[in-house]
């Protein structure tokens, strides 16, 4: 997947075209803020996954007492379902594009709705 709104946040634009060496990469401040990102991103993601267990057991609940599913609930699920894959793009590098709450809005819908 590709990203159109600006360069990769790892590479530098000036530095486009010019082969690298370990040692400039290893130097490289864009790809070490990335990866201080990335370590905040993991622990997002391992929240998120209590919260959607949460709410997994709590629609579950709601469908055995009431026979319907909880709209409130339904909406959180798909948001949270939303932003795991949006953790999961930036965590593999297959986008630059930072998810809530850095450079994207909380999702409001399933992935294509919100431009993935």
């Amino acid at each position: 997947m590709t990203d159109e709104l600006g360069p990769v946040d790892h590479a530098r634009p000036e530095d486009a075209g010019k082969s690298k060496t370990l040692k400039d990469n290893l130097k490289s401040s864009s790809t070490w803020l990335r990866l201080v990102f990335m370590v905040v991103f993991l622990v997002l993601y391992g929240i998120s996954r209590i919260v959607v267990g949460t709410v997994i057991l709590l629609q579950c609940l709601f469908v055995l007492v009431t026979g319907q599913k909880n709209k409130r609930l339904d909406g959180l699920g798909q948001g949270l379902a939303t932003y795991t894959y949006q953790i999961i793009l930036y965590l593999t590098f297959n986008t630059e594009v930072r998810p809530f709450p850095f450079e994207m809005d909380w999702p409001h819908g399933a992935p294509r709705d919100n431009g993935l």
